[in-house]
C-alpha cells in the first residue's frame, strides 16, 4: 500500500490567491480544492489513490525519470520527464484570481516537447466533496464537463494550430477522461481545468496559453521583487515568501497553516489534523516575516483582519478564538471521513478542526507582539481597533492565571503552561508600549500590575530547580521547544544563568543532531497515542536561541543543516520523521515563517560579527 504514495516532498505547490494543488513529480494533480483552499476537494489522491480523485498527466507506457523545478522568480511548477528517446516537460499554473471572491479558478497544464518524441496520458478522475458526491459526464464539442451537485470542473484540452484532440483517441467511463497522443520536438499541447465555468466548454489556443503563463510570470516576479531581502540565504528566502504568499487567502489576507489535511505526523499515526484554516499564532507570526522583507501591504492585510477577529470577539463579550476560517467564520466542526484510507494508511482523515474551542492564551501574547512590531512601522491602529484590543487586555487580566490547553493544542487536559504565561506577559508589556508610545487610553496601571505579576510566578513556577531548566508547565519537569522563543521575546536575557542551563537542558534532551522535538510525548502524555517527527519550526527556533547565546557557529551550522532538508523545491512541512522526510501537513506556514525570521535574524548577527 504505501510504495503507491509519493513523498510529500516529492510534490510542487501552485495556486491563485484563492486555492492551491499539490502536483508530484510524477505529474500528477493529488490535491486540490475549490472553490477555496478550505473547500471539500476536487482530487485527493493524497489521502487515498482509489478513491480521492486525480489528475494524471504523465508519459505513457515509457519508462521516464522525472524532476520539478519553479520557473526562477515564480511558482509556476515545471515537471520534466527523460527517457531514451526524447525530453518533455509539463508547466502547471494557476492565473491569479484577484482579492474578490470567486468560484472560477483555472489551472493550466502546458506540455511541450523539448527534443525527440514522447506519448502523454491525459486522465482526469475528479472525485468531489472528498469522494463522497457523484456526478454526471457532459460531453460538449470543445470539451468535457464534470458536474457534481455543488460544483462543476470544465476540461478544455488546447485548440493547437494543427489539431483539437481527436474524439476518437478520448476515452471516457466512470472512473473519468483520458487521451493519449504523441508529440514531437517543437510541439506543445495541453488542457484547462476550471471550476464553475459559466459558459460551455471554450478550448483555447497555444498562443492564449503561452499568453496567461507569461502574464502569470510577470505578476510573482514583480510581487517578489518588492522583497528587501538581498542575505546570504535569498533563494530560500524568497522562495518561502512566495510558498506563503500562495497559501494567503487574497480576499481577507487571511494566512492558512498548511493547503492539505489529513497528513500524518507519524505514518499509521493518529495525529493527522485538518491544517486549511487560520490561527491567530501562525498569521501574527506572519506579519514579523512579511515586514522584514518589506510586504507591508500583505502585514496591513492581514492587520485588518485579526483587528475584525478582534471586534468580533469583544462586541461578544468573547476571548479570541484560537483559529477561524480564511473569511473570519469561527465555526470549525471536526469530522472524520472514514471511507478514506489516509495517506500510506494513516487514519483517521479529519476535516474541521475540534481544537478551535480550546483556551490557548499564548495567542494574546503573539496578537499583540505582531500589533506592536507593525505600529513601529507605521501601521497604526485604528481608533474602534485600539479600543477594542484595549478591551482584550482587560479581559486576559482577569484570566491569565488559569491552566489552558497550551501551544501544541494537547487533548489530556488543561496546565498552567510556561509558554501561555510568558506570552501573557507579551501581550501585556507590548500593549503598554502602544499606549505609552501613542498616547492611547487604557488601563496601563493594571496591565503593569498583571504583567509583574504574570513575570513573577514564571520565575518562581516555571524553572524547575532540580532540572535546571523552564519547564513545560507548573506541575511538571519536562521540557518544551516553545521556551527557545523566550529570550527572543525579551522575557528573559540569553546570558542569564537561568536561560543558560535551560538551552543546555534543551541541548541534551531535545536536539538530535540539529533537529529538535517540540516535547517528549511519551514523558508528557497528550492524549493522543504515537509518536511524531522532529518540529521544523522549533529548530528554526533553536538557531535563534543559539545565535542570541552567543554561539553563532553552532547557530549557522544547524541552519545550514536545516536547509538539507528542505523538499528539492525549498518547501517544508510541519515535521521531519526519523528517516529524513517530511510528514504532517504540507507545506507548512509555521517552517516557512520561521525560516525568513530565522535568516534575517542570523544575517544581522554574523553581519555585526563581520
Amino acid at each position: 500500500m504505501e510504495t503507491t504514495y509519493p513523498g510529500l516532498e516529492e510534490h510542487g505547490l501552485i495556486g491563485d490567491l484563492q486555492t492551491a494543488a499539490l502536483i508530484s513529480k510524477d505529474g500528477t494533480i493529488d490535491w486540490f480544492c475549490a472553490p477555496r483552499f478550505d473547500s471539500p476537494s476536487i482530487f485527493a489522491a493524497l489521502l487515498d489513490r482509489r478513491k480521492g480523485g486525480q489528475f494524471q498527466l504523465s508519459p505513457d507506457g515509457i519508462e521516464y525519470a522525472s524532476k520539478q523545478l519553479y520557473l526562477p522568480g515564480t511558482p509556476i511548477l515545471i515537471t520534466r520527464f527523460h527517457s531514451a528517446d526524447g525530453v518533455g516537460e509539463v508547466l502547471d499554473f494557476m492565473p491569479v484570481t484577484g482579492e474578490q471572491a470567486t468560484d472560477q479558478h483555472r489551472l493550466i497544464r502546458l506540455v511541450r516537447m523539448v527534443r525527440g518524441s514522447m506519448r502523454f496520458r491525459f486522465a482526469c478522475q475528479p472525485r468531489f466533496n472528498y469522494g463522497r458526491d457523484d456526478y454526471e459526464l457532459e460531453v460538449h464539442p470543445e470539451g468535457d464537463v464534470f458536474r457534481s451537485a455543488t460544483l462543476s470542473l470544465t476540461l478544455t484540452p488546447f485548440r493547437n494550430a494543427k489539431r483539437l484532440v481527436d474524439s476518437r483517441d478520448i476515452r471516457r467511463g466512470p472512473d473519468g477522461v483520458s487521451v493519449s497522443y504523441e508529440l514531437h520536438a517543437g510541439e506543445v499541447a495541453g488542457v484547462v481545468l476550471e471550476t464553475a465555468c459559466p459558459h460551455a466548454p471554450r478550448a483555447i489556443s497555444t498562443e492564449e496559453a503561452c499568453e496567461l503563463l507569461a502574464e502569470t510570470r510577470d505578476y510573482w516576479r514583480r510581487w517578489v521583487s518588492r522583497s528587501h531581502y538581498t542575505g546570504r540565504w535569498r533563494e530560500m528566502v524568497e522562495r518561502s515568501a512566495m510558498t506563503l504568499k500562495l497559501m494567503t487567502y487574497a480576499p481577507t489576507g487571511a494566512l492558512v497553516a498548511a493547503p492539505t489535511t489529513g497528513l500524518p505526523e507519524q505514518i499509521g499515526g493518529q495525529r493527522n489534523w485538518d491544517y486549511r484554516y487560520t490561527w491567530i499564532r501562525d498569521a501574527s507570526f506572519s506579519v514579523h516575516a512579511l515586514l522584514r522583507l518589506g510586504f507591508t501591504d500583505e502585514a496591513s492585510k492581514y492587520l485588518y483582519w485579526l483587528d475584525a477577529r478582534i471586534r468580533d470577539a469583544r462586541d461578544g463579550d468573547l476571548p479570541l478564538q484560537i483559529m477561524y476560517r480564511i473569511d473570519g467564520s469561527p465555526d470549525l466542526p471536526e469530522e472524520v471521513l472514514d471511507h478514506l484510507e489516509g495517506y500510506r494508511g494513516s487514519a483517521p482523515v479529519r476535516i474541521g478542526n475540534g481544537a478551535a474551542g480550546q483556551l490557548q492564551l499564548d495567542i494574546y501574547g503573539e496578537a499583540l507582539n505582531s500589533l506592536e512590531l507593525a505600529d513601529r512601522h507605521g501601521l497604526i491602529a485604528p481608533h474602534e481597533g485600539w479600543r477594542k484590543t484595549a478591551g482584550l487586555m482587560d479581559w486576559l487580566c482577569e484570566h491569565w492565571d488559569q491552566p489552558e490547553d497550551g501551544i501544541w493544542e494537547t487533548r489530556s487536559g488543561r496546565q498552567d503552561f510556561t509558554y501561555g504565561r510568558v506570552l501573557s506577559w507579551v501581550a501585556l508589556d507590548r500593549a503598554i508600549r502602544l499606549a505609552r508610545r501613542r498616547g492611547r487610553p487604557g488601563d496601563t496601571a493594571r496591565w503593569t500590575a498583571e504583567r509583574d505579576a504574570i513575570y513573577e510566578q514564571v520565575m518562581a513556577r516555571g524553572f524547575h530547580p532540580g532540572r535546571g531548566a523552564f519547564v513545560q508547565h507548573y506541575r511538571t519537569d519536562i521540557l518544551d521547544a516553545s521556551l527557545l522563543a523566550m529570550p527572543g521575546l525579551g522575557f528573559i536575557s540569553p546570558t542569564d544563568p537561568m536561560w543558560e542551563s535551560t538551552l543546555r537542558a534543551m541541548d541534551a534532551e531535545l536536539v538530535s543532531d540539529s533537529l529538535v522535538y517540540r516535547y517528549d510525548p511519551n514523558a508528557s502524555p497528550d492524549g493522543l497515542a504515537g509518536t511524531e517527527g522532529t518540529f521544523n519550526m522549533c529548530t528554526f527556533w533553536y538557531v535563534q536561541a543559539l545565535a542570541q547565546a552567543g554561539r553563532l557557529d553552532d547557530a549557522r551550522l544547524t541552519f545550514e543543516k536545516m536547509l538539507t532538508y528542505s523538499s528539492p523545491l525549498g518547501l517544508y512541512s510541519e515535521e521531519i520523521a526519523p528517516t529524513g522526510e517530511q510528514i504532517g501537513n504540507f507545506p507548512q506556514a509555521f517552517s516557512h515563517l520561521s525560516l525568513i525570521s530565522t535568516a534575517a535574524h542570523l544575517d544581522e548577527l554574523l553581519d555585526e560579527q563581520r
